[in-house]
């Protein structure tokens, strides 16, 4: 088969149909893609714009019959599927009420790294301490944050390694979690404000044992758990504003931190791991910034380009692209989350042809910050 011959074909249509089809067409929705756009032009336009697509269709046809012959037979390289690794056992927690990965609040770092080996990634988060990313090529993925003491204060998952006493767990219905755990938190003390978490919120906050439990709800899952955050309560206190105050390492820490989210996400549903683009990251913190500096929201700048155009403007080169936003989360986690509730930026993730990811962070005067997330296959 000459797989990578007609995959060029393909991708020469995709892209001369896209070119003729730009001007006309625009994509109104957050998560963009190449394939999307909705049409706002008369039927003689239409007409016209597949005529002259058909004429060039046409003579490249003519040219890829000449072809086939001179080119050797090659093949397109899939990406290996990943080996399955067994659940872990996991033991009901001893002293609190949930347990991620067997790890509970206060366990010490030693005897974390005894049983997940050493962190793959720190980074810094929101709370001013760092996340430890502990996986094995984004399965069994936890993240966890250290106090001065080296003992655990925070934890998240979005795998199947959540315990609980209560028999919560990873895929537990929305309903039977408020019946378990009761009246969720609406609002969060800083200081001496209070802040309103959000009436359409895929995610609900107890305060539990001293200590702050988000659970998150997968809406295209039947409502039920996809993953839980345990923030202790002295840590969750400390951040003494709802929006952390924006510094180099931060931005960094958010970019990576959602780029791990994502491949943890793809592993969950059996796809394959994504790698950095550094060149991609820097089109997306451009646009990133451009959003936070000019206060806008979308995926069409001030100055009309489109994501695909200004990753061409920056000599990126793609078969197949597409862009996720998200504004006003004041984590990763909760950007991740909210964009895997939203169904075209959910496909975009789980887009099984993506081959590489670049994320960009930046925040706004208000510490507000901006994430854009471009996928592509080149």
């Amino acid at each position: 088969m000459r797989t990578i011959l007609k995959l060029v074909f393909l991708c020469v249509i995709v892209l001369i149909g896209y070119h003729f089809i730009q001007d006309k067409f625009h994509a109104d929705s957050l998560p963009a893609t190449l394939e999307t756009a909705a049409a706002e032009v008369d039927e003689d336009s239409i007409a016209a714009f597949f005529t002259k697509l058909n004429t060039e269709v046409d003579k490249i046809k003519e040219l890829f019959q000449k072809s086939q012959d001179l080119l050797p037979d090659w093949e397109i390289n899939e990406p290996e599927q990943q080996k399955q690794l067994k659940k872990p056992v996991l033991d009901e927690p001893t002293g609190q009420a949930f347990s991620i990965y067997n790890i509970e609040i206060g366990d010490k770092k030693q005897s974390v790294e005894k049983q997940l080996g050493k962190a793959k990634r720190e980074s810094l988060n929101e709370y001013g301490t760092k996340w430890y990313t502990y996986h094995e090529q984004y399965q069994h993925f936890v993240m966890v944050s250290y106090d001065k003491d080296n003992k655990v204060d925070g934890l998240y998952t979005n795998q199947n390694l959540i315990a609980s006493k209560n028999g919560i767990e990873k895929g537990t219905p929305k309903e039977t979690v408020l019946q378990t755990l009761g009246e969720p938190l609406t609002q969060l003390e800083k200081g001496f404000v209070f802040y309103k978490l959000p009436s359409d919120r895929d995610y609900e906050m107890f305060h539990i044992d001293n200590q702050y439990i988000t659970v998150f709800f997968d809406k295209h899952e039947d409502n039920t758990v996809t993953a839980m955050q345990i923030i202790d309560e002295g840590l969750e206190k400390d951040r003494n504003d709802f929006y952390t105050k924006s510094t180099a390492d931060l931005k960094k820490g958010f970019e990576y931190q959602l780029f791990d989210l994502t491949n943890a996400s793809r592993v969950n549903n059996g796809l394959a791991v994504l790698q950095w683009d550094d060149h991609v990251k820097e089109v997306a913190r451009k646009h990133s910034l451009d959003m936070a500096e000019h206060n806008y929201f979308s995926h069409t700048n001030l100055e009309g380009q489109s994501p695909f155009d200004r990753m061409l403007e920056m000599g990126i080169h793609y078969t197949m692209a597409g862009e996720n936003l998200a504004y006003g989360q004041y984590s990763s986690i909760f950007a991740h989350e909210g964009l895997m509730n939203s169904l075209g930026h959910r496909e975009n993730i789980l887009q099984k042809d993506f081959r590489y990811l670049g994320v960009g962070v930046a925040f706004n005067t208000e510490s507000q910050p901006y994430y854009t997330e471009n996928f592509l296959t080149k």
